[in-house]
């Protein structure tokens, strides 16, 4: 199963549920790939530590897109390891922004659903996008199947996310007839004020896929980003890991 991991409004925790998702699924027994595709590469700092830097990245798979190699190198040429049994990750690149209307000028947004077709190894595959619907977003819902979206509970965040429905709708349409949107993830949820109640009723009342696995705004999660840790391996039994395993065993009930 391919998922993204998609909003467009920063901030909203896309690269903590989109790593804690993979590090469980890769702790239950699951070969797993993590794909960060933001230039800013929070995924891929949170599992290697230091500055977030590997050998091999995914700005190097979509330069050879543009270079018309006879022999291209296959996907598998760059992925890293992570220090997590069963955890692999394809790390981002601070320059990948570089390339980005180039890879548009070219119609490159097919280039990494091919590359992940031939991926067969890998029993789930997690994106992490960037906050903005760009041509790697737009990459990353053309390849999945399933889209997530994080969401915060403020007014804002509740108008913006009737047009991120519509842009993912168009995708579904006009690229990839297998998408759809799994759920929405309500992040940094406090149960006792209000307003978030009175939002996530709203969003309820109008059908929207709301999951029922909240995740709660914790301290935990900043010391597990410092660690470079994911949750499962950093505090197991900690409530904010308990509730992203939840969430898991929501999506794959």
């Amino acid at each position: 199963m391919k998922r993204v991991v998609f909003n467009q409004k920063g901030g909203v925790g896309k690269s903590s549920i989109a790593t804690n998702l993979a590090a469980i699924s890769a702790s239950r027994g699951k070969q797993t790939l993590l794909i960060d595709l933001d230039p800013q590469g929070n995924s891929t700092q949170y599992l290697l530590g230091n500055d977030g830097s590997a050998e091999v990245d995914i700005r190097g798979f979509y330069e050879q897109t543009l270079s018309f190699q006879l022999k291209p190198e296959g996907p598998e040429k760059f992925i890293s390891e992570t220090p997590y049994e069963g955890l692999d990750l394809i790390a981002s690149n601070p320059d990948l922004a570089d390339l980005q209307a180039k890879l548009e000028t070219k119609h490159k947004i097919y280039k990494l659903r091919d590359a992940l077709q031939k991926l067969d190894q890998y029993d789930a595959i997690y994106i992490d996008t960037p906050p903005a619907f760009n041509f790697f977003t737009l990459s990353a819902l053309v390849a999945a199947e399933r889209c997530l979206i994080p969401f915060d509970c403020d007014e804002f965040s509740r108008k913006a996310l009737y047009n991120l429905l519509d842009n993912v709708h168009e995708t579904r349409m006009d690229h990839n007839d297998d998408l759809s949107v799994e759920g929405i993830v309500v992040n940094q949820y406090q149960p006792r004020a209000t307003l978030p109640q009175k939002i996530v009723a709203e969003l309820k009342a109008d059908d929207l896929p709301v999951l029922q696995s909240h995740i709660s705004a914790s301290v935990k999660m900043k010391e597990s980003h410092n660690e470079s840790k994911p949750l499962i391996d950093f505090a197991p039994k900690h409530k904010l890991t308990q509730e992203f395993v939840a969430l898991y065993d929501e999506l794959h009930d």
